[in-house]
């Protein structure tokens, strides 16, 4: 099998400057004939290997398959910033369901966060965690919310780590003349996604997990009170099993299909910045007002990892360094013939609202996905959840299955063409 620093992922475009980095990643075999287990986890990402370790540490037998190689899907090659909250800032999540539901999703996220963080304590897992976090406005209008923002989420969800940032602050804090003002959040911060992914499934596989690579799904069904799982390389028969696969579902499951879309998303590192010390200078990760969201730090030896894309579509493009440097030249003129030493891509499951989508497509098989950009935390957290709901340990699972998460409108056909159109328009209404 190709060394870390050349495998080539057969979901995912380009040689990640993670794979570069991560140092050794071992290989786990591919399921040879059939078994039983008393979970199945479809997925090797943070969902499914986090879901893995905690049942395995209690005692539950667990067979974990994955496609391709753990860490080729969005959990080894994402833009590994942790933020805050869910996707939504709260204000806006409590108009949409209540003050008492986002107050109660709120404080899951920042357990999620506190969680992530002593895991990789505990387990001596280096992710490179850095910390703070801006977000900046692209639009002199968002001032007033984003002032707003910090208030609220100081004196009604009990955050005080958020300050607002007016324009000559922002451009400071950038090297940037680019955005118009924004929050600076010191209780969050960005880590080496790959590196915590790696870790992961070392700790799974140490408390007693099986884990196989390069072994596919083709097939899940529920029948006389137990679940098997179709592979081309044999079988596995469980009680119960998790459906972990987030923008990768394809044609596996309908119903996770129907409301999990995946959307590509591309990031580049450039040569190390020695000559721009104005870039970053306090190593904060940025992530932007627009729909289509570009996100970016300073990261590692001082290289600008910048992550985003003009339209969100499913195909990839020819040069995703030509795309990335436009992107990086709008922010950052001095910066537009910087060199692009690794660029890379892959899919992001989003669903209708933004928000998870956690449920019970069968009996006995909970799919859980589609954290809409906003899953290094989450879903880290999800996979625990999931394993404390088997075990009857807590029911805080249940918080992301209350949510009114839609199909989406079209039909298998027709979605999407239909989402590619609808993000398109926000993507135009980004440059107004």
């Amino acid at each position: 099998m190709a060394s870390l620093e050349m495998w080539q992922s057969p979901i995912a475009p380009g040689l990640s400057w993670y794979q570069a980095t991560a140092g050794e990643r071992p290989t786990y075999a591919a399921l040879d004939g059939s078994r039983t287990a008393d979970v199945a986890i479809i997925g090797g990402g943070y969902t499914g290997l986090q879901a893995a370790y905690h049942l395995a540490k209690a005692g539950v037998s667990v067979a974990l398959i994955e496609a391709c190689r753990v860490g080729d899907g969005a959990s080894g090659r994402n833009g590994g910033q942790l933020g805050t909250g869910q996707r939504w800032w709260p204000e806006e999540l409590e108009e949409k369901i209540g003050y008492e539901r986002s107050k109660a999703l709120f404080d899951l996220a920042e357990a999620a966060k506190r969680h992530l963080i002593d895991f990789s304590r505990e387990h001596q897992i280096e992710m490179d965690y850095a910390p703070g976090q801006l977000n900046v406005a692209h639009k002199a209008s968002y001032r007033r919310d984003y002032q707003e923002n910090t208030e609220i989420a100081a004196e009604r969800y009990g955050y005080p780590h958020l300050s607002f940032m007016d324009e000559k602050e922002t451009q400071e804090r950038l090297g940037s003349k680019r955005f118009y003002c924004g929050v600076r959040d010191v209780g969050t911060g960005h880590i080496h996604p790959l590196k915590l992914l790696i870790g992961l499934a070392r700790v799974a596989a140490n408390a007693g997990a099986d884990i196989f690579e390069m072994t596919r799904a083709k097939a899940i069904r529920q029948n006389g009170g137990k679940v098997t799982v179709e592979t081309q390389r044999g079988t596995i028969t469980a009680s119960r099993a998790l459906i972990a696969c987030d923008g990768h579902i394809d044609g596996l499951e309908p119903v996770t299909a129907s409301h999990v879309m995946p959307i590509r998303s591309f990031i580049g590192a450039t040569v190390p910045l020695d000559r721009h010390p104005q870039v970053l200078p306090g190593g904060e990760a940025v992530a932007d007002s627009r729909f289509v969201v570009r996100y970016f730090r300073k990261f590692g030896d001082g290289r600008l990892l910048f992550g985003g894309r003009e339209a969100y579509t499913s195909d990839n493009p020819k040069d995703i360094s030509q795309h990335i440097r436009r992107q990086i030249a709008e922010i950052y003129p001095a910066l537009r013939d910087v060199e692009i030493t690794h660029a890379w891509g892959g899919s992001v499951g989003i669903t209708m609202p933004r928000q998870p989508f956690v449920r019970e497509v069968m009996p006995g098989v909970i799919s859980i996905g589609g954290y809409s950009g906003h899953g290094v935390m989450l879903s880290n957290y999800c996979g625990k959840l999931y394993a404390e709901a088997v075990l009857g340990k807590s029911s805080d699972l249940d918080l992301f299955k209350s949510l009114d998460i839609p199909a989406f409108p079209g039909g298998q056909r027709m979605r999407a063409p239909l989402l590619f159109l609808a993000l398109s328009w926000f993507a135009l209404r980004d440059k107004f």
